[in-house]
């Protein structure tokens, strides 16, 4: 497998490692029978002396001379185990004939390390882990592995079959399938919103016209920078649809009314274009602003959205530019200038019906608010505490947790369990999980290979059928498994979702990692089994453990210095004959023309099961007869000397793993969060039971991974969203030259951030990454209707002298219509992604949540609210100009200032 296999995948393009689990290289294994190799006066020490000095392969020089030169080659390799097993390692002193390898051990053919296994679903395998370049297409790698399958398949013995275990790609091509179809999807309903309401044709294709074309534009840009389409930059282009579309459609609409009053169609496009550029351009400024902070965040979440936020910027404003050229462009062309006369069909006539009904509802629900406006004061106070309460109560975490269709999972067992066992018990726990009804296939393996460091603990990775076969989430399925292996007596099992977002660097035996440190390991073993069992009462954690497992059985061989140093015996010395004896040595190796094995020594498997097989055991040593002016002398002794005659073998415990962070000891504490919680209250109970237990001050404590990253991200969030309030203040001031009104476009907010938390908290999503980027984006969704209400109502305060309450009621109504029409397709935009239920759409889900109750909450309350605060800030703006001018003399400002 190594040889042909995995040297010929590692050529693939594309291909950045391969890794082999549950087996290895072919190795040439020395098994030393004790009793005889001392019978003939011989030890270990002499054994690998000897055969390392017989298989050499070393440069030996040349002859140069005046004209040529030559090398000089000697054949110093072994080239077989026949000639390993001739070589002579002494001579008997009974028989005066050689000693030969063969005559004292075994020579054979295996792997190099024999304390290691895997399987596929039953049967034995040796497992390949293949991993792409980071800038490698995974797909086209994953074909070309595939491709070359067969052809390595004929390569190798009858009785070696090659099958594919895990490919991660076939859920990565059913998220990005989805995501297409969630693409389309959005993108119907958006061109269905515009000509619900326009009832032209034509008039519906120049806006749907500006989807592509914008899609189009990104994909450009997309394929300079070197992005990829994956889920998140496919999302923001979902997202982009119901976006790229506002300003066409503002456009449009504008256009259109004009003709509806009678202009001809190239007037109408000139006029209504010159009108509401201004505000297009407002629009697309400031729904930039509200990403600038997401471009600029540079933690690992900033790093990972930087593409998201990219794609998303250039989409909206490859759209601005579409809709401010060639959408009046095509509305002066395709058009049809108004017929009073002409009959509408009858849907199209009960539309405009329904339209004119809500609109004068509008109309007369809004004189009303206007008479009280202290009320709908009060009301938009109300929407601040809700706001914050609902920040306050909503459960937090980093990221959904995704079905992908694959379980990882962690076996363990006793510490002192031997490699037999283990392995007759890790075969039995495959077996169990195999009968689950939900489990399509599986691979495991157990040894010291890669992440796996002790012997008492293996590997799973668990291939589930497909969502439509079955009708429990994966996290489902893996408590179930987890109750199903306690089959098997004497075994415990973690199992967790593989995850496409993940951010931890180590693999535990659960989801999540705290880190414990301290100078002392003593301390460690004392304090957190105490941490484990008071975070194990927490209703908000499960499956909590840590990797400081339980002592392990051992023998300890102490030298007697003094005794010793009569035979020349130091303790490197009694290190050599252990290694030599069980710890499978790796003492030559032997290169061929297309690969190199090792030579590995080691006692015959009979003697390498009991700690009596030490009182075997003998090395050579001298003894000190005399002494002059350089030292003791030394002269060979009759015989061996036993290693009970020097050293002192006594049973013991030690510890199988310490790990080291920074130099220091330290543990990890694994967990999951339980059903029905989120992971700020599990990350809240650890703080909690830390500080109850008042651990020591030497110890240093810190979140690992997803949940390091979740408890930094935690004040970040915040930061994020008031620098896209604080980077939408300062546009909107530089745009309309004013300090109040800026705020009465952000006053739009709260009333999408209650909907946006509410819908999150209602679903059970909670308040994640995905819904703070949904929040994020409807900071730059819901502005837009202020924006269009304010443009015009200072328009008509400038140019026709209007009052601030007639000018804001008129610009309601005015533009009552395409607010309609940009939140419908901005809203329905997302509901694919709300709505999603294919691979990897758990993901995508809290943002089509965020956006949808944003909008949905947000549309019938700023509707109301803009134009009451409208007015508060006019007065505002009135009073401090009238402060101004009487302390300092003046006129009146104009409207806006």
């Amino acid at each position: 497998v190594a040889t042909r296999l995995e040297q010929k995948i590692s050529q693939i393009s594309g291909v950045g490692e391969v890794s082999l689990s549950g087996g290895n290289k072919k190795a040439y294994r020395v098994r030393v029978n004790i009793p005889k190799m001392t019978a003939y006066g011989l030890d270990m020490d002499t054994l690998r002396t000897t055969i390392g000095n017989v298989n050499v392969n070393t440069p030996t020089g040349s002859f140069n001379g005046e004209f040529q030169s030559k090398t000089i080659n000697f054949q110093g390799q072994i080239s077989s185990i026949k000639q390993l097993l001739d070589q002579v390692v002494g001579w008997s002193s009974t028989s005066k004939g050689p000693i030969r390898i063969r005559d004292i051990a075994t020579v054979s053919e295996g792997p190099e390390d024999t304390e290691l296994a895997g399987w596929s679903d039953a049967d034995p395998a040796i497992i390949l882990n293949i991993r792409r370049q980071p800038s490698a297409n995974i797909l086209s790698t994953v074909n070309a592995i595939k491709s070359r399958l067969s052809q390595l398949q004929a390569d190798l013995p009858a009785g070696v079959k090659i099958k594919v275990l895990t490919d991660r790609t076939t859920t990565i091509q059913a998220s990005v399938s989805d995501v297409e179809f969630e693409l389309l999807l959005s993108l119907v309903l958006v061109v269905g919103v515009i000509f619900v309401f326009l009832h032209d044709p034509f008039a519906t294709l120049i806006p749907a016209l500006s989807v592509p074309l914008s899609i189009v534009g990104t994909l450009a840009v997309m394929h300079f920078e070197g992005f990829s389409l994956d889920n998140l930059s496919l999302m923001s282009l979902t997202i982009a649809t119901g976006f790229v579309v506002d300003d066409a459609i503002v456009m449009i609409e504008n256009i259109a009314r004009y003709i509806e009053k009678g202009d001809d169609r190239y007037k109408a496009a000139v006029d209504g274009a010159g009108e509401i550029g201004f505000t297009i351009i407002s629009l697309t400024v400031s729904l930039i602003a509200v990403l600038i902070p997401l471009l600029f965040m540079s933690d690992v979440i900033g790093r990972l959205f930087y593409e998201f936020s990219v794609t998303l910027a250039v989409t909206i404003v490859i759209s601005a530019v579409v809709s401010l050229t060639l959408v009046p462009m095509l509305c002066a062309r395709l058009l049809k200038d108004h017929d009073h006369a002409k009959s509408k069909p009858r849907w199209a006539a009960a539309t405009d019906r329904l339209i004119a009904r809500v609109i004068d509802a509008y109309d007369r629900g809004l004189a009303r608010v206007l008479r009280h406006q202290t009320l709908t004061m009060i009301c938009f106070a109300m929407t601040l505490i809700v706001t914050a309460g609902l920040v306050i109560i909503i459960p937090k975490g980093l990221f959904p947790e995704q079905d992908t269709g694959v379980l990882q999972g962690i076996s363990v067992m006793d510490a002192s369990i031997s490699f037999d066992e283990m392995k007759a018990l890790q075969k039995r726990l495959g077996d169990v999980l195999l009968r689950d009804a939900d489990v399509a296939s599986l691979s495991s393996y157990i040894g010291v290979d890669g992440d796996n460091t002790t012997l008492n603990r293996g590997r799973f990775q668990i291939n589930l059928k497909s969502h439509d076969k079955r009708t429990l989430t994966a996290a489902q399925i893996g408590r179930r498994l987890q109750q199903e292996a306690l089959q098997v007596p004497g075994t415990q099992l973690y199992v967790q979702p593989v995850q496409d977002l993940t951010l931890d660097t180590t693999v535990s035996a659960t989801r999540y990692q705290f880190l414990i440190e301290d100078s002392s390991a003593e301390r460690l073993e004392t304090w957190v089994p105490r941490l484990v069992k008071e975070l194990q009462k927490s209703t908000a954690l499960s499956e909590v453990t840590s990797d400081l497992q339980a002592q392990a059985l051992a023998t300890d061989v102490t030298l007697d210095r003094s005794t010793g140093a009569r035979f020349s015996i130091t303790p490197q010395t009694v290190d050599n004959l252990l290694y030599d004896s069980f710890g499978q040595r790796q003492i030559s190796t032997i290169y061929t023309q297309s690969n190199q094995y090792r030579v590995i020594l080691e006692a015959l498997p009979q003697f390498q099961r009991r700690p009596e097989s030490l009182d075997q055991l003998y090395m050579a040593g001298s003894a000190t007869t005399g002494s002059s002016t350089s030292g003791p002398t030394r002269q060979p002794t009759s015989g061996l000397v036993p290693l009970s005659a020097v050293a002192k073998i006594t049973p013991a415990k030690a510890s199988m793993l310490i790990t080291h962070v920074g130099q220091f000891p330290a543990a990890t504490i694994s967990f999951n969060v339980a059903s029905g919680h989120a992971l700020g209250e599990a990350v809240s109970a650890i703080e909690q039971a830390r500080k109850k237990l008042s651990l020591p001050a030497t110890m240093q404590t810190s979140f690992q991974g997803t949940a390091q990253v979740f408890e930094s991200s935690m004040s970040s969030e915040v930061w994020l969203i008031l620098a896209a309030l604080a980077a939408i203040y300062i546009v909107l001031g530089v745009l309309y030259e004013s300090f109040v009104h800026p705020l009465t476009i952000l006053s739009t907010l709260p009333s999408a951030a209650v909907g946006a938390l509410l819908m999150l908290w209602m679903t059970g999503a909670g308040l994640d990454i995905m819904g703070i980027i949904g929040i994020v984006l409807l900071i730059g969704i819901v502005k837009k209707n202020a924006i269009m209400m304010i443009d015009f109502a200072l328009e008509a305060e400038r140019v026709e002298g209007m009052s601030s309450e007639a000018s804001i009621v008129q610009a309601a109504k005015l533009r009552f219509r395409p607010i309609l029409m940009t939140t419908l397709a901005a809203m329905l935009g997302a509901v694919p992604l709300a709505i999603g239920s294919g691979v990897g759409s758990e993901l995508r889900r809290p943002l089509g949540y965020a956006i949808v109750g944003g909008l949905m909450v947000s549309q019938l309350l700023t509707l109301f609210t803009t134009p009451v605060i409208y007015l508060k800030m006019e007065q505002l703006r009135l009073y401090v100009t009238a402060w101004r001018n009487r302390r300092h003399g003046g006129v009146s400002a104009p409207a806006g200032e």
